[in-house]
């Protein structure tokens, strides 16, 4: 019985530290990974209820295409989103309005592997299970 608490209590411990890294981390203080190499956008969605929200995301760059990508277990701007798709997307400051389309079949394939999800970052996100989504960006 001693090893269920122990599994028990780390497995709490580990689902303690991804809330935090997820909500905590990512959600409240939205840092940017520019100086570890990763592009960043600010992605400006529209809640059901009209509020405007700025999310901090990851960008994907494939054949002069912008993607995102959903693959956390928080996901509001994702569906933000798809509700209302005419988006504002900021890079380096410049702002542009764009329509988030959501991709499929070997778009998605040729945009997921430019961002590959290793252990390393599964392991920081809890290992979602929801699948993962790609929206691609495009200009108005």
């Amino acid at each position: 019985m001693k090893i269920v608490k122990w599994l028990g209590g780390i497995l709490g411990l580990y689902a303690l530290l991804v809330a935090i890294f997820e909500i905590g981390y990512l959600g409240y203080t939205q840092p940017s990974f520019e100086d570890s190499g990763i592009p960043m956008l600010v992605l400006t969605t529209t809640t059901e209820a009209g509020e405007r929200k700025d999310t901090m995301l990851a960008r994907i760059t494939v054949d002069e295409k912008i993607y995102v990508s959903a693959h956390h277990w928080s996901r509001g701007w994702h569906a933000n989103a798809l509700a209302n798709p005419e988006v504002l997307v900021t890079i380096k400051g410049e702002k542009s309005v764009r329509r988030a389309v959501p991709v499929e079949g070997a778009e998605f394939e040729k945009a997921a592997r430019a961002l590959p999800l290793n252990l390393p970052v599964r392991l920081l996100m809890g290992f979602p299970l929801l699948e993962r989504e790609i929206l691609r960006l495009d200009k108005v």
